[in-house]
């Protein structure tokens, strides 16, 4: 069948029944049969009489195949697992990881019936429009390290949505990325550990790509890659992207054992350094931004005393960002 997709993938025009048979050395019987599960699985195939079949509109298609063809790594998404429905892609990940899935074990769901953001908000999931993905990471570090690999998941993201949309994608400390202010990925990484050991970290990306609108309530605060571009944008090619983004970094990150080697592009893309923040944790105040630290804090300075401080973890909103 993928035999198939393939011939019709690389054909310009259309592909008789008869060529496709004699290619694969099947009969033509055969090769409808192969059709007809292609169609079944959501590939758009066209065909006419005495020309054949042609792919419609390839670059639209997401699921398993699609996204593990051609996947531009040797560790991330090598092992993938796709759901037209799900609870939360982060769920079935823990779930695999406490099964002993190896690393770069990825889980992709068309739709999320219970998708989470930040303090348990509700994330937006919706069907056909984005990508949502959480990854299985096995790092050998101990856990107070861990915590930097949410902001590299950050600036793998950023970086990959820009070099395939040519957008610019900011960070907003220590994970969301924004276009124009408004948010188009969101980050939610849960980790398992002891005291000296880490047993697995999964990141769960939400990225907002074809959606052309929003509920009333989030339209001032959320944007896509559509909405923002006015094009849409093959899912799977995305997914690629941000695969081979986070896997070079995080070899980078592993062979150091520091943040550091990549503080310097990370800086370049905080928006909310420099900028007013509302910092809300067990106390809250106002400070400016002033950087990010080798271990991902914030360094801040509080306005009311005018000392410097460090926020570890908390919601930290820009000052007229309404995200």
């Amino acid at each position: 069948m993928y035999r198939i997709l393939e011939l019709l993938r690389q054909s310009e025009d259309y592909l008789s029944g008869e060529d496709i048979g004699k290619r694969l050395e099947v009969s033509r019987a055969a090769v409808w049969k192969g059709i007809k599960k292609l169609r079944e699985e959501g590939y758009a195939i066209e065909a006419v009489t005495h020309r054949g079949y042609r792919l419609v509109h390839p670059e639209a298609m997401y699921n398993q195949a699609e996204i593990a063809n051609g996947m531009p790594t040797k560790i991330m998404g090598q092992h993938v697992h796709f759901y037209t429905s799900i609870d939360t892609t982060n769920n079935r990940a823990r779930e695999l990881a406490h099964e002993g899935a190896p690393e770069g074990t990825l889980v992709v769901a068309e739709t999320q019936t219970a998708g989470r953001g930040r303090r348990g908000r509700v994330w937006e999931s919706a069907e056909g429009s984005g990508i949502w993905m959480s990854l299985v990471l096995r790092p050998e570090i101990m856990p107070a390290q861990a915590s930097v690999l949410t902001l590299l998941c950050g600036l793998a993201v950023a970086e990959a949505l820009e070099e395939e949309t040519g957008l610019l994608p900011q960070i907003k400390w220590p994970n969301d990325v924004l276009i124009n202010g408004k948010k188009v990925v969101g980050i939610l990484t849960e980790m398992d550990c002891e005291m000296t050991q880490v047993h697995f970290v999964i990141p769960g990306i939400g990225i907002n790509v074809n959606t052309k609108e929003f509920p009333p309530e989030l339209a001032d605060i959320a944007t896509s890659l559509y909405l923002e571009s006015g094009k849409s944008f093959s899912r799977s090619r995305l997914v690629h992207a941000v695969m081979a983004k986070i896997e070079k970094h995080y070899m980078e990150f592993l062979h150091t054992k520091s943040f550091a080697v990549l503080l310097v592009a990370y800086r370049k893309r905080c928006m909310t350094l420099g900028k007013e923040v509302e910092v809300r944790g067990t106390k809250t105040f106002l400070a400016q931004a002033l950087d990010v630290t080798e271990g991902g804090e914030l360094l801040v300075r509080n306005l009311s005393n005018d000392k410097e401080e460090i926020v570890y973890s908390g919601e930290v909103s820009i000052r007229g960002v309404k995200v």
